[in-house]
């Protein structure tokens, strides 16, 4: 069981970035979509990311972005990953010669082998649970069940927050999850008990699965 990595999303604050970087956390979302309560300007995002050390990912938001903004923001923020969330199409996501996640509408109804195949080069796919043409960050949940195999990395997000992480990463046993609302006081404002209580929930639920593979009964 390899280790289960940690996004924190919609960050806006100095201190936020600062505090997750201290607990661990994989990567940090920032978001440049104008309807998102957790927006943030590209001259911000740029500051935000430029506190991340090394081996600490960044990765860009979008919604039905135009071309000409993904490239003044990849110009201005330089992040590690895209990560669109509306209807954009493969060949768009693809285009900016950075690797991408494609976020999936779970609230619908979804064939997710025919999304990896459409969404075929991407990274991997985050699995949200807003409906189509919806931006996550509401704190609601999709319905956890077996999903088919894929053959890329699989990101749980959606609702997510220190009490149910380890009941999603039980029923999903994703490559990754990504947080926003769940470690919150309000939209943009993260609570650091709760990024603390994530990531401890997190790693329990790792060694829970670890303790239950099959390979380890060997």
């Amino acid at each position: 069981m390899s280790r289960i990595r940690i996004k924190f999303c919609g960050l806006r604050r100095a201190r936020d970035v600062d505090a997750a970087v201290a607990l661990g956390v994989d990567a940090i979302g920032l978001i440049v979509v104008p309807a998102s309560p957790r927006c943030v300007d590209l001259e911000l995002a740029a500051k935000l990311r430029s506190r991340l050390p090394p081996f600490v990912s960044s990765v860009l938001l979008f919604k039905d972005p135009d071309a000409g903004f993904v490239q003044e923001a990849i110009d201005a923020v330089k992040p590690d990953l895209l990560q669109f969330h509306g209807a954009e199409q493969a060949d768009f996501c693809a285009s900016f010669g950075l690797r991408y996640l494609k976020a999936i509408a779970m609230g619908g109804k979804v064939a997710l082998r025919r999304e990896a195949r459409r969404y075929g080069d991407a990274a991997g796919l985050l699995l949200d649970s807003h409906a189509p043409g919806g931006l996550g960050g509401r704190g609601q949940t999709f319905e956890w069940k077996a999903l088919p195999k894929v053959a890329m990395p699989l990101v749980l997000a959606g609702g997510l927050n220190p009490d149910n992480v380890a009941r999603g990463i039980a029923a999903l046993k994703p490559y990754a999850v990504d947080v926003s609302s769940g470690i919150e006081r309000k939209p943009g404002v993260k609570d650091a008990d709760k990024m603390q209580a994530f990531v401890a929930a997190v790693r329990r639920a790792e060694r829970k699965l670890e303790r239950e593979s099959p390979m380890r009964k060997l």
